[in-house]
């Protein structure tokens, strides 16, 4: 019942995959120079119930913290600090962002800590991937995840409870000069290079302002003449990506998963004239103890005694024979009526290929 759902699946997907439809140009590319950056960033959760860490690399960032605000302890002096953590901080700028904005950060444990939960990030300095510090984080932790462990060693652990977010709790100081305002064209790079997208999408850009404004570079890049003013620009752009296109079909493709067993095949994969045949034999080996009870005159010893029963069942070869161009609703309506499990269209679309009878690239995941 469950692979008849799942084929049953495949062909509503070649039905509505079948149907024409068209996406906004911001849903099928993004604009070059406008992006998000990622900053990172080294500090130190304090407040936690006892669920930090004593290591050396712990105790030497304390004592930097500690050394900034004048407080110099002694090389031999050990602290205390299980209710200290050290963290990696994370945050993505978006782009177009200001100084005094606010962004959210990701805190994770990167020592022994059992748990981030109750702490407090002290200021973090979050650098780009320059070395500059472009934004500054700090603020009380939201953790989802819980442990607890008893006197025994027994331990019970919900979610992650090393890792936290503090909504917006960095606040940016340096924003990142973004080349959207720079130059007279624009450049939409699609998420999907495809040669036949890229040139219905300047098509589309020359319908509505007129020919030669806009021209495909290649399969995923489409350059469009922009005006220079940064407001004009902003509404030439809010008019370009709603303009609608209709995407390309992608190619013939059979994506599996070998460690799920899901199989989904493109709407364009074709076969070649084939026959199939899908059998199996099936062995089943039952145990049965029995205990084997001697006659009482017999002198003999009461003894447990194991009965195997073995059964072959051997079920009936079926064979399918496929015509030139067949669909995907044919193949999967032919695959269906032999009933073959997962492992078994594997591999048979396996051997359709070496046999050169299956058009379409079979992709193994």
């Amino acid at each position: 019942m469950k692979y008849k759902l799942m084929l049953s699946l495949f062909v509503a997907m070649t039905c509505f995959s079948s149907l024409s439809y068209a996406d906004r140009i911001k849903d099928l590319a993004n604009i070059q120079g406008v992006r998000s950056n990622q900053l990172v960033g080294y500090g130190l959760v304090v407040g936690l119930p006892g669920t930090g860490e004593k290591t050396r690399y712990t105790e030497q960032t304390f004592k930097t913290m500690l050394k900034n605000f004048g407080i110099n302890l002694p090389d031999s002096v050990r602290p205390k600090v299980k209710n200290v953590a050290v963290v990696a901080v994370h945050a993505e700028m978006p782009p177009f962002i200001k100084p005094g904005q606010n962004i959210d950060v990701t805190v994770s444990s990167v020592g022994e800590a059992k748990s981030l939960r109750g702490g407090a990030l002290l200021q973090t300095f979050l650098k780009g991937v320059d070395g500059n510090v472009y934004a500054i984080a700090q603020g009380s932790l939201v953790v989802s995840g819980f442990s607890a462990q008893g006197l025994d060693g027994s331990k019970v652990i919900q979610n992650t409870p090393t890792v936290g977010r503090i909504p917006s709790g960095a606040i940016v100081e340096r924003s990142v000069v973004s080349p959207f305002a720079t130059g007279d064209h624009l450049t939409f790079n699609l998420r999907r290079a495809d040669f036949s997208t890229a040139k219905r999408t300047a098509d589309a850009i020359n319908n509505l302002l007129g020919p030669g404004m806009a021209h495909a570079i290649d399969g995923s890049s489409i350059q469009v003449s922009a005006p220079r003013d940064a407001s004009d620009r902003v509404s030439f752009l809010a008019t370009l990506e709603n303009i609608q296109v209709e995407p390309a079909d992608e190619s013939a493709k059979v994506i599996v998963n070998s460690r799920t067993g899901t199989i989904v095949v493109g709407k364009n994969v074709k076969l070649l004239p084939a026959a199939v045949t899908h059998g199996g034999l099936t062995v089943t080996i039952a145990e049965a103890t029995q205990v084997s009870q001697p006659n009482p005159l017999a002198g003999g010893q009461t003894a447990v005694t194991t009965d195997s029963t073995i059964d072959v069942d051997k079920s009936d070869n079926r064979m399918f024979k496929f015509d030139p161009g067949t669909s995907l609703d044919e193949l999967v309506r032919a695959v269906n009526l032999v009933g073959a499990a997962p492992s078994d269209v594997l591999a048979i679309l396996e051997a359709l290929k070496m046999a050169g009878a299956l058009h379409g690239e079979l992709i193994v995941i």
